[in-house]
């Protein structure tokens, strides 16, 4: 299995696979967004230390479990051969209507295969209120290609 763009990557394709990734993201569908990860992916997302896909749909799980209406842009920082880094936002609230924003940048490693092998994210969080949200389209599928991204909402 092949998951493309390959690396190594052109500006073009990074911003591809990263746009890929945010749509992925966007499913809040753990079993399908651990199919963009090798076998023995390792992750660092927050504390928190994973080791393979089985790992991933758990914690992933547990996220959308805690982030109601998950919402995320991420958007190209850098890239070169098969690494790409990016940084992120994401909106959701909790169970008692609380909103929040993350924002945070992660470190990407890909195998030849295309599918990620590492995956570093660094992410801090803090909360907003309901008028102050700016990810606004149906939390049911991918942000429309006419929502602003990260650098046009001043982010």
């Amino acid at each position: 299995m092949t998951r493309p763009p390959l690396p190594p990557f052109t500006r073009d394709s990074a911003i591809q696979k990263v746009r890929l990734a945010e749509d992925g993201w966007n499913t809040r569908d753990p079993q399908k967004v651990s199919l963009a990860y090798t076998e023995d992916c390792r992750w660092r997302n927050r504390a928190e230390f994973v080791t393979d896909r089985a790992d991933i749909v758990a914690l992933l799980t547990r996220k959308w479990t805690r982030e109601l209406d998950y919402r995320l842009i991420k958007e190209l920082w850098a890239f070169e051969g098969n690494r790409i880094a990016v940084r992120f936002a994401y909106e959701y609230h909790d169970d008692s209507g609380q909103w929040y924003r993350a924002y945070g940048n992660e470190n990407w490693e890909f195998a030849d295969d295309g599918l990620m092998r590492l995956r570093l994210a660094s992410i801090n969080e803090a909360p907003i209120a309901a008028a102050d949200r700016k990810f606004h389209w149906d939390a049911s599928g991918p942000r429309p290609a006419d929502h602003p991204g990260l650098s046009e909402l001043g982010f």
